[in-house]
């Protein structure tokens, strides 16, 4: 049902939904068979995830694949006052960094499994390098 709605979500508004719960995250992967695409991010700060959420995760080519095969989860880092997130999201977010981002990297990309096995992880982003994301996310998921 959820799949459902999410789908049309996406129909109607062009938009694809960005999970912000981990175990929701997982059981709708393992529920529809998708991979997790996890994104660190600092929202208002980081320039390089600023580029990649406009070139990458906006476009339509991210967007058909992404619709089809994956279940979206961002953990965002925003140091903007005016942009915190609540702190039971800050908590949540804090966690899946200690376990799948130790290092601090943003953006940080990581394709997982359904169980939350990392298979693939993209260190950073720079300008004009969508063609090259997609084209290894598309082999990976095949």
């Amino acid at each position: 049902m959820k799949l459902v709605l999410l789908s049309l979500m996406f129909l109607l508004t062009g938009s694809i939904e960005w999970l912000s719960n981990f175990d929701t995250a997982k059981k709708i992967a393992v529920q529809d068979h998708k991979y997790i695409l996890l994104n660190f991010s600092g929202s208002d700060w980081c320039a390089p995830c600023i580029k990649m959420k406009k070139e990458v995760f906006e476009s339509e080519s991210f967007s058909s694949i992404a619709a089809e095969k994956l279940v979206l989860l961002r953990a965002d880092f925003p140091r903007s006052k005016k942009n915190q997130l609540p702190k039971e999201q800050q908590t949540h977010n804090e966690v899946l960094a200690e376990e799948y981002n130790p290092s601090g990297k943003f953006p940080l990309t990581l394709l997982l499994d359904a169980n939350g096995k990392v298979l693939r992880e993209w260190d950073g982003y720079t300008f004009a390098s969508q063609n090259k994301f997609m084209s290894e996310l598309s082999k990976e998921l095949k």
